[in-house]
């Protein structure tokens, strides 16, 4: 590429970036240094763009429904994939189409992603009755594009930490893993016997009806959306795993507990409303009711904080959750975006009662689960991934 045509690029992704000068502006795009010709798909691209970033003088994309639709399908024309579901959430925000997504055709020309989902999650009670199968196809969509990612790691993750965490070296008859027991004791083989002394015994422990039990309590305020569409994931493929007794909590000022909801992560979405207030100190109450045993409970606090309750009675219950030997975890966010808004100081407070702090991706969640379910120290954990937790206070 010559001289010449590396500056009209440079020229033309300028006045792609900043748009069709204002015509009651005294300056042209002349004037700017980008006078420069577009192509027909550029100004296809700088239309659609205009009708998102400049809305305030151009009108924005229409009140219609069909003007909506338009523009989904001239998006999907111009730019990939993530750049779509990326102007799509700028413009349920800068232009206010929640109320475009009550209508089922509004909905079969979104690209669905976990934003579009979270949206809905906050419009399910105001949906009307013709939109609602169209809106839990489109939830469902999301929900098994995020299961077949996730499914597999986590139920590896968690089935060889239980496995590991369960074995016992003096394991009754019924219970001796013959497969590790025999090649831990291929050295003892007698050539004249063709048979193995097993001088060591490798077995999976007492069976019981659950081996780890895991409470997921979510804090269902608007700010945490993301992070309620991946816990219901993850609460229903574990729940699938019958090692393990998995409970699913959300809350806002009030306490749901969702766990009969978990054979169908859409249900459960549509079984929570986003919004409201927080009362962190309440879920924790109500979990600490459903333990039965402490030391083989893994509690996964996933809040970013902000206690609208008793702060005094938040810290309470979480320093008793710890002391009885309940495994309790604070994950600050659950989702794929960088650090997160947080209580600073709420965070602080928890890590000094020993809770690790920190937010997690959901690509890490698996390792954290592997992590907790062999007690292995957790801080140590996210620090390998590098994850930077919350800090504890000064006493």
């Amino acid at each position: 590429m010559g001289q010449t045509d590396q500056e009209n690029e440079r020229l033309r992704r300028w006045r792609l970036v900043l748009g069709e000068p204002d015509p009651k502006s005294d300056q042209t795009g002349e004037g700017l240094g980008l006078a420069c010709e577009l192509s027909k798909q550029d100004i296809g691209m700088e239309q659609v763009l205009g009708a998102l970033y400049d809305s305030e003088r151009s009108g924005g994309l229409g009140r219609s429904c069909p003007n909506v639709n338009r523009w989904l399908g001239d998006i999907r024309t111009y730019f990939p994939s993530s750049v779509v579901q990326l102007m799509q959430k700028d413009a349920l925000e800068r232009l206010n189409l929640k109320q475009m997504l009550l209508q089922p055709e509004m909905l079969n020309a979104v690209d669905p992603d976990v934003h579009l989902v979270a949206t809905l999650m906050s419009l399910s009670r105001v949906i009307p009755e013709a939109t609602k199968q169209t809106a839990r196809e489109v939830v469902r969509k999301v929900v098994r594009q995020l299961e077949e990612r996730l499914r597999n790691p986590l139920i590896q993750a968690v089935k060889g930490s239980l496995q590991r965490s369960m074995r016992t070296r003096r394991p009754k008859a019924g219970e001796i893993d013959w497969n590790r027991t025999i090649r831990m004791n291929l050295k003892n083989y007698l050539p004249e016997r063709k048979t193995i002394i097993a001088e060591k015994l490798v077995g999976f422990g007492r069976k019981r009806s659950s081996l780890r039990d895991v409470i997921l309590c979510v804090d269902q305020s608007g700010s945490m959306a993301s992070s309620v569409v991946y816990s219901a994931i993850f609460g229903a493929v574990m729940a699938s795993i019958r090692a393990i007794a998995t409970r699913m909590i959300v809350f806002d000022t009030a306490v749901v507990d969702l766990t009969e909801n978990l054979q169908d992560p859409v249900d459960l979405l549509f079984g929570t409303q986003l919004g409201g207030g927080t009362d962190i100190a309440r879920a924790l109450a109500y979990c600490q009711q459903t333990v039965t045993k402490p030391f083989q409970t893994i509690l996964v606090l996933i809040t970013d904080l902000y206690e609208g309750g008793s702060e005094k009675l938040m810290f309470q219950h979480a320093a008793e959750l710890v002391s009885s030997g309940v495994q309790l975890i604070c994950l600050l966010a659950l989702n794929d975006k960088g650090r997160p808004s947080f209580h600073e100081g709420n965070a602080s407070k928890l890590t000094s009662l020993g809770v690790p702090t920190f937010a997690c991706t959901p690509d890490q969640f698996p390792g954290l689960m592997a992590t907790a379910i062999n007690r292995q120290d957790i801080t140590m954990w996210a620090a390998k991934n590098n994850i930077v937790p919350a800090r504890a206070a000064q006493v």
